[in-house]
C-alpha cells in the first residue's frame, strides 16, 4: 500500500578520525599531547610536525581538540605509528 511518505535516510554519525592501520574511526587522543590511540585495533600513533609522505612542515597545536590530522599540502596522514 503506498501512501506517500518515504523512510527518511539515516544521518551519518561521525565516530571520530579514521584509523591510518585498521581504517576504523575509532582513534582517540590520549592522555599526552599529540598522541593517538585506536581503541579498535589498539595501535599507537604520533602526531608529526613533517608530512612523512611529502615532507612539508605544519605546524601542530597538540593541546587543541581539533587538531589537523592531515597534511594541508597533499592530504595524506600527519600521524606516525610509534
Amino acid at each position: 500500500m503506498e501512501d506517500g511518505h518515504t523512510t527518511p535516510a539515516k544521518d551519518q554519525v561521525n565516530l571520530g578520525p579514521l584509523c591510518p592501520h585498521c581504517e576504523e574511526p575509532w582513534l582517540r587522543p590520549t592522555n599526552l599531547p599529540g598522541r593517538y590511540r585506536c581503541v579498535y585495533c589498539l595501535h599507537r600513533f604520533e602526531l608529526s610536525s613533517v608530512c612523512p609522505n611529502c615532507g612539508e612542515h605544519s605546524t601542530i597545536v597538540r593541546m587543541s581538540s581539533t587538531a589537523i590530522l592531515k597534511c594541508n599540502n597533499c592530504g595524506d596522514s600527519m600521524l606516525m605509528a610509534i
